[in-house]
C-alpha cells in the first residue's frame, strides 16, 4: 500500500537533525569547503554547551543570547570572533525559519569596536624591499623578497597569491589573472611596471613551465600558507622588522591607495570585495591619516586664508 507524503512536523526534528539538513543544503548551494568547515567548527562548540538532541523548537532567541554570553565571558572570545559564530548560528537558524521549522526571531551581531588596522611604515618597507645580493643570498631569500614585492604591488591575500600560475602573469597585457579568490570569482588586476620588472628577473632565475605555480615550495608544488607566513617572519626579522603578517601588505596597499587619492570603487575591484562596505572600512580606519593636511589642501580653508592675507 502506497503511503501519502506527509509534512514532517518541526517538533519531531532535533537540533542535530536540522543542522545536518542545513549542511546538506549548503553543499547543494556549492558553498566553499572552507565555509562549511567554519560552520562545523562553530556548531561543534555550540553542541558542547547545548544538548543538540533536543527538539529544534528548543532553539530560541534566549539560547542564542546565552551562547553569546558564554563565548564572551567563559571563553573570553573577542567581539569579532563572536560575530563569526553568530553568523553561523544565524545562517542555520534562518534556514530553519525559511523551512518553517522555527518561529522567526532576529539574531543581531555585536557592535564591533573599529580598530585602526596595522600597516607597514615607509621605513619598514624600505628595509623589506631592499633588494638582496643575488650573488650571495639563498634562492629562498630572493623568492620571499619577490613575494613581498608581489603582495605590496597587488594587495592580494596570501592564499590568492599562492594560487597564481606563471601563465597568469600577462606581461604583454600588463595584467594578472587571479583564478582563485575568496569570493570564488575570477579576477583580472593590473600589473604595474615596477612589479613586472621584479617578476621578469625572478622568472629568469626561477625558470619553470607556464603551468607551474609562480610561488611554489622547494619541490615545485603548491605553496603552503603557513610555510610562507613563517618564511616572511624570518625574512622580516632578519631586516629588523617585528611585524610579520602577510596580510599587512594588503592593508598597506589599501591605505596607500586611499591616501594617494585612489578611487574607492577601483580599490574594491582590485581587492576583490563583493561588498563596497568592506572597502569603505579602510577609509574609516585611516580617517586620522586622511585628516592630515586637510586644511592645507581644503579649497574653502585655502580661500579664507588667502583672503585674510590680502
Amino acid at each position: 500500500m502506497k503511503q501519502k507524503i506527509q509534512m514532517n512536523p518541526s517538533s519531531d526534528r532535533s537540533i542535530e537533525e536540522a543542522y545536518q539538513l542545513f549542511i546538506k543544503k549548503a553543499k547543494v548551494r556549492n558553498l566553499s569547503e572552507k565555509t562549511i568547515q567554519t560552520y562545523n567548527n562553530h556548531y561543534k562548540i555550540f553542541s558542547e554547551v547545548y544538548d543538540t538532541s533536543l527538539p529544534l523548537t528548543e532553539l530560541t532567541e534566549e539560547v542564542i543570547d546565552n551562547f553569546t554570553l558564554y563565548l564572551r565571558e567563559k571563553r573570553e572570545i573577542g567581539e569579532v570572533t563572536v560575530n563569526s559564530y553568530l553568523r553561523t548560528m544565524r545562517a542555520f537558524c534562518y534556514y530553519c525559519m525559511e523551512c518553517g521549522y522555527l518561529k522567526k526571531f532576529n539574531i543581531k551581531l555585536l557592535k564591533e569596536t573599529r580598530k585602526i588596522k596595522e600597516t607597514y611604515t615607509s621605513a619598514e618597507l624600505e628595509r623589506l624591499l631592499a633588494k638582496p645580493n643575488i650573488n650571495s643570498c639563498t634562492f629562498t631569500e630572493f623568492k620571499i623578497w619577490v613575494f613581498e614585492n608581489y603582495l605590496l604591488g597587488t594587495g592580494n591575500r596570501i592564499s590568492t597569491a599562492l594560487d597564481v600560475h606563471i601563465s597568469d602573469i600577462r606581461f604583454d597585457e600588463s595584467a594578472i589573472i587571479l583564478r582563485k579568490v575568496k569570493n570564488r570569482k575570477q579576477q583580472i588586476i593590473p600589473l604595474s611596471n615596477a612589479l613586472a620588472s621584479v617578476l621578469e628577473e625572478y622568472l629568469e632565475i626561477r625558470g619553470g613551465a607556464e603551468e607551474d605555480y609562480l610561488f611554489c615550495n622547494i619541490y615545485g608544488e603548491h605553496g603552503n600558507v603557513r610555510t610562507f607566513q613563517d618564511l616572511i617572519k624570518k625574512y622580516n626579522e632578519k631586516r629588523n622588522v617585528e611585524k610579520s603578517s602577510a596580510h599587512l601588505f594588503r592593508h598597506t596597499f589599501a591605505k596607500n591607495w586611499i591616501l594617494a587619492g585612489g578611487d574607492i570603487f577601483r580599490l574594491q575591484k582590485i581587492l576583490g570585495h563583493s561588498d563596497l562596505t568592506v572597502t569603505k572600512q579602510y577609509v574609516q580606519m585611516f580617517g586620522q591619516d586622511l585628516q592630515m593636511d586637510f586644511e592645507k589642501f581644503n579649497p574653502l580653508d585655502r580661500m579664507k586664508k588667502n583672503k585674510i592675507e590680502m
